[in-house]
């Protein structure tokens, strides 16, 4: 696998370009795994993830964001390429609700695509999340379930909690949970799945540090690296440019 074969360079000519603009800013990261809803995307091997944000004072916001995967995991795709577009806003009693629209992209395989839309709100320390896809898994999911079930069903809901805990010394405790349902889920996958991860954040200058436990609670448990869904450590490092003083 080669880690920087994401179109690193052109996610980073608009990061750091654009991050010269008020509202603007590109995000870094890199791990040991993709985790996604609990399943590697990568087969449990690193990845470099990059974003690029801009946020209008409005609310209104929109961004793209990229990571490698795995080759055996998408076939004819080791890019995944994500635009997002949305609406936020804070209220005087310290609650802030979100709502948009999220498409995942594969270029070199465009039966992977598909859209979500979403909506959360947060105050203080916790944040809920609802995310729905008409078509969770594009057209190879229909294709699937079609071949497999005998109805191209693959609609999907995943319901998220999170907490972040501030604690001394520039550390945090972070916990998630999160429920993933519909007829994909059903058709497609065999079981409702349950995700889950606990772990620490440490903040150290102008990085990000995470260390995680991540789990699942499915009867259906994958053993192989290509989509493990099986309790792993994550470690991750992120910094967001433009750095401020």
């Amino acid at each position: 696998m080669n880690l920087f074969k994401l179109s690193v360079p052109a996610i980073a000519f608009f990061g750091v370009a654009g991050a010269a603009h008020a509202g603007v800013t590109s995000t870094w990261t890199l791990t040991n795994d993709y985790d996604f809803r609990g399943n590697t995307q990568t087969a449990k091997d690193p990845a470099l993830q990059a974003s690029v944000d801009y946020t209008h004072e409005s609310g209104w916001y929109a961004g793209a964001w990229g990571s490698n995967l795995d080759e055996d995991s998408y076939p004819d795709a080791d890019l995944e390429l994500d635009l997002y577009t949305g609406f936020s806003k804070s209220l005087e009693s310290g609650l802030t609700w979100d709502a948009g629209l999220y498409y995942y992209s594969y270029p070199g395989e465009s039966d992977f695509n598909y859209l979500e839309a979403y909506a959360s709100v947060a105050k203080d320390w916790f944040k809920a999340k609802l995310w729905y896809s008409p078509a969770f898994g594009g057209d190879f999911a229909k294709d699937y379930a079609q071949a497999n079930v005998g109805n191209d069903d693959v609609s999907a809901w995943y319901l998220e909690a999170n907490g972040t805990w501030p604690l001394p010394k520039n550390f945090s405790l972070l916990a998630h949970v999160g429920y993933s349902t519909g007829d994909y889920w059903d058709n497609v996958f065999g079981d409702d799945q349950v995700d889950y991860s606990l772990g620490l954040g440490y903040t150290a200058g102008h990085f990000n540090l995470g260390l995680k436990w991540v789990d699942t609670d499915s009867d259906t448990v994958i053993e192989g690296d290509v989509f493990n869904n099986e309790g792993r450590v994550i470690l991750t490092v992120a910094t967001t440019f433009p750095w401020t003083s």
